[in-house]
């Protein structure tokens, strides 16, 4: 990486130098960027743009009373990069800043998690960068979310990110390329081009440092910026400035879709813990095929993310299934990250794929007393009075003069048969858990209440005709069904 000066330019800010100390100005000032006080951890690398913001901060020009330190990443991927490291120490010291080095070997984490190196190291980086930001946050008795960590993207980074986004097929969301802040993170020279950036460090007689690897055009970040934006800005002179108005607009847009879509999952859609607490997260069908289909994109999608973190990486082949399997009977797919999806009547999962559901050991329910059922919950029985109002689907009341023996709660039996109250003769009971909507996967933990072979009450769908209350009960027992969310 060779060191590059300012060609013996007098200090003194020129126009552009002048520009880019505005337009951070006007950045951090518009938006509250950095908050007065917070601490800011400055990512430099020793490049032309980190450079300049180490300056900027440093002067006390964008964020003043603020506790500033640097973080110099060593990514090792050159054998000179160590010099690197060695520049950006001798320049905190000579601006009194504070400055940590981290060694880091990118490549070998990229070849272990299969990610390109620029992904590796962005996210090797950030990583680093919060940790040294709640640190600098506790040392100062301030909290983590008022810590900000400045990055120096420029426009014409902006530029670049939308234009391999483009190329890549990117949605809206990501077309809005690089944003001033997101959550923690902060870049006050968005608004910047690279030529303001060494016109500053240039009044100032301010080297930094070249990358190399930069003019790799076998890169694709370094072809678009090398062949790609210029021959499009020759066809507009002002081509970045066109981009730039045009993210911020699909960035505005963008989040208000993502702010109504948000609203729509919380209403349409909900998490339940199963088995052993893992999420399973289930979206009402018949709400969500009110809205359009790119409002479901963006709600499946928000909802997604919720109950699963791991599903951000999904494909959008995978999502548009999704959207597509919300109006589909009978829809099943499996996806990335050991997820699948399927319809259950008026409901669409997404749970861990391989989950299943044991039936449930035969348990003795004593009067009073309490079954224990597992993951299924329990099924309690008390003494009431014969007029004891009943409680909804989970409970139900039975003439306890019509209890022949003990009660005992399993799960749905092959060839079962019940008369549900209200009808004259029996029905299979598959068919009964059939027209009450139970989904299949969910059957065997369906608690059902045996009198010896006569079935007393299926618990949440249906009361035995023969057992239930009448004109002439004495006696009354009510059967509750506790815990049935977590089966």
């Amino acid at each position: 990486m060779a060191e590059r000066t300012n060609g013996g330019a007098r200090p003194g800010a020129s126009g552009d130098g002048f520009a880019l100390e505005r337009l951070a100005r006007e950045a951090v000032g518009s938006g509250g960027m950095l908050p007065p006080g917070a601490p800011v951890v400055a990512m430099v690398s020793g490049g032309a743009d980190s450079v300049a913001l180490l300056r900027l901060l440093a002067s006390g020009t964008l964020a003043p009373g603020s506790p500033l330190s640097v973080l110099h990443v060593d990514h090792m991927l050159r054998p000179d990069s160590a010099e690197d490291a060695a520049f950006v120490s001798e320049l905190c010291a000579s601006l009194g800043v504070p400055v940590t080095v981290a060694r880091y070997d990118v490549g070998a984490y990229a070849a272990a998690e299969g990610l390109n190196v620029e992904d590796a190291g962005r996210r090797v980086r950030y990583r680093f960068a919060e940790e040294e930001l709640d640190a600098a946050c506790r040392r100062a008795d301030v909290a983590v979310e008022r810590g900000r960590v400045a990055v120096a993207h420029t426009l014409d980074d902006r530029v670049e990110t939308v234009l391999m986004r483009l190329i890549a097929g990117a949605g809206p969301g990501a077309l809005a390329g690089i944003r001033p802040v997101r959550g923690r993170v902060v870049r006050p020279l968005l608004r910047a081009r690279r030529s303001q950036v060494t016109a500053y460090l240039d009044s100032l007689g301010q080297p930094w440092r070249e990358d190399p690897t930069n003019r790799d055009i076998s890169r694709t970040r370094a072809r678009v910026r090398w062949e790609v934006v210029p021959l499009l800005a020759a066809m507009n002179p002002r081509f970045a400035e066109a981009v730039e108005r045009t993210a911020d607009i699909v960035g505005e847009e963008d989040a208000l879709l993502a702010e109504m879509a948000e609203a729509f999952a919380r209403d349409f859609t909900e998490t339940v813990e199963t088995r052993g607490g893992a999420p399973e997260l289930r979206v009402d069908r018949a709400l969500m095929t009110t809205l359009t289909r790119p409002i479901i994109r963006r709600a499946l999608r928000a909802a997604l993310v919720e109950a699963f973190p791991e599903a951000s990486r999904l494909e959008a082949a995978h999502l548009e299934a999704l959207v597509d399997g919300v109006s589909s009977e009978g829809f099943a797919r499996d996806l990335p990250e050991g997820l699948r999806a399927f319809t259950e009547y008026d409901t669409m999962v997404v749970c861990r794929a391989g989950e299943s559901l044991p039936a449930l050991a035969p348990a003795l329910l004593d009067i009073p007393g309490i079954a224990e059922l597992g993951e299924a919950g329990s099924i309690s029985a008390e003494e009431v009075a014969p007029d004891a109002p009943t409680g909804g689907p989970e409970t139900a009341t039975v003439d306890a003069d019509r209890v022949s023996g003990p009660l005992i709660v399993d799960s749905p039996r092959e060839g079962d048969r019940m008369r549900p109250l209200g009808m004259r003769g029996t029905k299979k009971l598959s068919d009964i858990l059939t027209d009450a909507k139970v989904p299949r996967r969910r059957r065997p933990v369906t608690p059902v209440v045996r009198d010896g072979e006569a079935i007393v009450w299926v618990a949440g769908v249906r009361l035995s005709e023969e057992h239930k209350v009448g004109p002439e009960t004495r006696r009354a027992l009510r059967l509750t069904w506790s815990g049935r969310d977590r089966a």
